[in-house]
C-alpha cells in the first residue's frame, strides 16, 4: 500500500514569542514557582449545555489544548441558582496558596436581563472547588431588590483594605441604576460571601460592562479595561487607587483614556463586535497579554503590551473542535499545577491540525521517511478556497505546516480558477539518476474550469512530497469520463495502487462513484476501463452513496469507503463495502456505517476520510474531517468550517470494519 495517514497534537512551532516563557527564572521566584503555562477558563455559548466552566492549557498563550475533552470541569447545575454560569474570572491569591474564581450566575435562555447574582469559588489545587451562590436582591432586599442583571464579576486584591474586592456591573428597573454601571463589594476571609452593600465604582456615561482591573507596578496605577455599549470596543481608565480617597466622589478616582485597546491608543476601534476583555502578565512577567472575545466571529483575539498604553495585535486563537471560548480569563501556572491538571483531565488530541481544513489525504513517503497530510483549505464562504495545504511529521506527534503546495487560482494551474477540493496523492518509484530523487508524487485534485463551467479533476507532479508541484496542463477527468446516465460532479478523487497487480486506479464522483485504470503516464485513464461502481440502495440513515470514495486493501479484500449525506450536515458519515477486485462490484457490508456523529460529545459531520495503516503492521486509523462545534452551534456556515481528526479503526476476526468511536 503506497499511501497512509497520520495524526497529532497542535504543533508547538506556532508558539508566539510574546507569550513564551523566559529561559531564566524571574528574580524573586524559585524554579518551583516559575510559571510555565497558561490555564484558560471560559464558557462556550448561549445555551444551558454551553453555559458551563471549561478549562484549556497553553504553553504560549495562543495554541490551546482542551482539558476534559472540552467538557465542563465544574457542572453549573451543582453551583448556580440558574444552573448556568458565564464569564469565569480566575485569580491566584496573594500568598499563592489559593485560587479564586467568580462567575455570572445566568441562564441566557431566560433573557439578557434575567440574572440576579454570581457564584464565588475557591480552590487550593485547581481541581476541587468550594462554591457559594450570591443572589443580590435576596441579600440586599431593601435597596437592591429590583436588580435585573449582575454581569461579569471579577476579583482583585485591595492592599489598602487588606481584602479581596469583587467588582461587577449592575442594572435595576427602578431608576437607581438606569444603565449598567460597575459596582464592587469586598469578600469575607473564606471567600464565601460578600461584605456590605454594593458600592459604585465606575461608568463611562452609558452602559458599561465586562470590567477587568490590573495593577501595573511600572506606573503605579490601576488599569481598568471595559466595554462601553455606546462607544463600542475595549476602552481603558486609570487610577492611583481602587476606591476613592476620603472626601473624594465615588468614581472620580478614575481617568478615562482616549482610544481603543484593540488597535492601539488613538486608533479607530476594532470594527468587530468585542467584549470580555482580560489582561494578564506574560509568563516572564515582563509584558502583558491583552485578550478579548470577538463573540460574533467565534474566536478570541490576543494583543500584547509592554506598558498598557500601546497595544500590538498578535493573533486570533485557532479554535479547535470544542475549543471555542467565550468571555474567559487566563492564569499563569507552574509545572506542578500543569501536571496536576493534566493528570486530572488529560490532554486533548482532536482536531490534529490548527485552523480549518477538510478532506484530509495522507501519505507516507519512502523518500523522506515522513508522514504528510494534504487538505482542502476551509473557512471560506461557499467552499471557495483555491489552494491546498500540506503538513509533515516524522513522529506522528509534532506537525509542521509546510505551506500552500498548490494554488489553482494563479499561474500554477492554467485551466482552473477556484474551488480547490478534495485532494489525493500517491508515491511512485521511478528510475533514480543525478537529477531525480527516484520517486514521483502524483497529486490529484478537483477544481472549477471556467471554460466548461464544471468541476474537473487535475493532476500535479513533483519529486518531493512538499513540491514544487507542476500541473500536467490539462484535466485528467472531465464530464466526458462520467459513466453514461449518471448525474453529479467530477470531484472527490482517490488514487490507489493494487498490491496484487501493481496497477494504478483512480476513483471519483459526487452523486455517483466511478473507477478506472490509469495509464502509465498517470495523468490519463484507460477509457475502456471506466465503470460505474456506485453502491446501490441505502438511505441517508445508513449507506446511500454521496461522495468521497476511498480504497484500501487488507488480507485479500478491497475495502471501499464513502461518505453519506451532505458535507454540511450533522449526519455526514462514512459507510463501506467490499470487493474481490479493484473495480468492483462492491458488496455493501452487513453493518455498513463505521463512523458517524456523536451529539452527546458535540461531534458532528464526521466523514470524507482517508485511512492509515502503520507501516509493516496490521494497525489502522481513519483520518476525517468534522464540523467545528462553535460554527455548528451558531449556524455560522458550519459546512465550511471543518477540522481534521484521527481515530483508531479496527477489524474483527471476520475482516469486518468495526464502528469507530469519534473522540476528542
Amino acid at each position: 500500500m503506497n499511501k497512509t495517514c497520520i495524526s497529532t497534537f497542535l504543533s508547538a512551532t506556532m508558539a508566539l514569542t510574546a507569550f513564551a516563557q523566559n529561559a531564566n527564572t524571574p528574580a524573586g521566584t524559585t524554579a518551583q514557582d516559575e510559571k510555565v503555562a497558561f490555564l484558560f477558563t471560559y464558557f462556550t455559548g448561549n445555551s444551558p449545555e454551553h453555559e458551563q466552566i471549561c478549562f484549556a492549557l497553553s504553553d504560549d498563550g495562543y495554541n490551546y489544548t482542551l482539558l476534559n475533552q472540552g467538557l465542563p470541569v465544574i457542572k453549573s447545575d451543582s453551583i448556580a441558582f440558574t444552573q448556568c454560569v458565564r464569564d469565569p474570572h480566575i485569580l491566584r491569591s496573594e500568598d499563592g496558596k489559593h485560587f479564586y474564581m467568580v462567575v455570572t450566575d445566568m441562564k441566557s435562555d431566560l433573557g439578557w436581563a434575567s440574572n440576579r447574582g454570581m457564584v464565588l469559588l475557591k480552590s487550593d489545587d485547581l481541581i476541587n472547588w468550594q462554591h457559594s451562590a450570591i443572589n443580590i436582591p435576596t441579600k440586599y432586599p431593601e435597596k437592591w431588590k429590583n436588580v435585573t442583571r449582575v454581569w461579569a464579576p471579577e476579583t482583585i486584591y485591595d492592599k489598602d483594605a487588606g481584602k479581596y474586592m469583587v467588582f461587577y456591573s449592575l442594572l435595576t428597573n427602578d431608576g437607581k441604576c438606569e444603565y449598567d454601571k460597575i459596582f464592587y463589594s469586598y469578600v469575607n476571609e473564606d471567600f464565601t460571601d460578600l461584605e456590605g452593600e454594593p458600592q459604585y465604582l465606575f461608568d463611562s456615561g452609558s452602559a458599561t460592562i465586562d470590567g477587568d482591573i490590573v495593577y501595573n507596578e511600572a506606573d503605579g496605577k490601576f488599569h481598568l479595561f471595559y466595554k462601553s455599549e455606546a462607544y463600542g470596543g475595549i476602552l481603558q481608565a486609570v487610577a492611583d487607587r481602587l476606591t476613592p480617597a476620603p472626601g473624594q466622589k465615588p468614581g472620580s478616582q478614575w481617568t478615562k483614556l482616549e482610544g481603543h485597546v484593540e488597535l492601539g491608543t488613538g486608533a479607530p476601534k476594532d470594527p468587530r463586535a468585542v467584549e470580555g476583555v482580560g489582561v494578564c502578565k506574560s509568563l516572564d512577567g515582563k509584558s502583558w497579554v491583552v485578550m478579548y472575545d470577538c463573540y460574533m466571529e467565534g474566536h478570541y483575539q490576543f494583543c500584547k503590551s509592554e506598558d498598557l498604553k500601546t497595544f500590538q495585535w498578535v493573533a486570533d486563537t485557532q479554535t479547535s473542535g470544542m475549543f471555542t471560548p467565550r468571555h474567559g480569563t487566563i492564569l499563569p501556572i507552574t509545572q506542578a499545577e500543569k501536571d496536576r491538571l493534566i493528570a486530572q483531565w488529560g490532554d486533548g488530541k482532536n482536531p490534529i491540525l490548527p485552523g480549518f481544513h477538510a478532506d484530509p489525504e495522507v501519505l507516507y513517503s519512502n523518500l523522506t521517511k515522513k508522514y504528510y497530510i494534504y487538505s482542502t483549505t476551509d473557512g471560506t464562504p461557499g467552499w471557495g478556497g483555491h489552494d491546498f495545504s500540506v503538513f509533515s511529521s516524522s513522529d506522528l506527534e509534532t506537525w509542521t505546516d509546510e505551506g500552500k503546495m498548490l494554488d489553482v487560482k494563479g499561474d500554477q494551474v492554467k485551466w482552473a480558477v477556484g474551488n480547490a477540493w478534495a485532494p489525493c496523492i500517491i508515491e511512485k518509484k521511478v528510475a533514480k539518476n543525478e537529477s531525480s530523487t527516484g520517486y514521483k508524487y502524483y497529486f490529484y485534485f478537483s477544481a472549477h474550469n471556467p471554460v466548461t463551467n464544471t468541476k474537473e479533476i487535475g493532476c500535479a507532479v513533483a519529486e518531493n512530497p512538499v513540491g514544487p508541484f507542476v500541473d500536467c496542463g490539462h484535466p485528467v477527468i472531465t464530464k466526458a469520463q462520467r459513466p453514461e446516465g449518471l448525474g453529479g460532479q467530477e470531484i472527490d478523487v482517490d488514487v490507489f495502487c493494487d498490491p496484487k497487480s501493481g496497477k494504478y486506479y483512480l476513483y471519483w464522483g459526487n452523486g455517483y462513484m466511478a473507477g478506472a485504470e490509469l495509464n502509465d503516464d498517470m495523468t490519463s485513464v484507460k477509457q475502456e476501463t471506466i465503470v460505474d461502481m456506485t453502491p446501490k440502495g441505502g438511505t441517508l440513515a445508513d449507506y446511500a452513496y454521496r461522495e468521497a470514495p476511498y480504497v484500501i486493501y487488507r488480507k485479500g479484500t478491497y475495502y471501499f469507503l464513502w461518505s453519506v449525506d451532505d458535507t454540511g450536515a450533522d449526519n455526514y458519515h462514512v459507510a463501506y463495502g467490499t470487493s474481490k477486485k479493484p473495480l468492483g462490484p462492491i458488496v455493501v457490508a452487513e453493518e455498513p456505517v463505521i463512523l458517524q456523529q456523536d451529539p452527546a460529545k458535540k461531534i458532528y459531520g464526521t466523514a470524507h476520510n482517508s485511512v492509515l495503516q502503520l507501516p509493516g503492521k496490521d494497525e489502522w486509523y481513519i483520518v476525517y474531517h468534522r464540523i467545528n462545534g462553535n460554527y455548528r452551534e451558531r449556524q455560522l456556515s458550519p459546512g465550511t468550517h471543518r477540522q481534521v481528526c484521527i481515530d483508531r479503526m479496527k477489524f474483527d476476526k471476520k475482516g469486518r470494519i468495526l464502528p469507530v468511536q469519534p473522540t476528542w
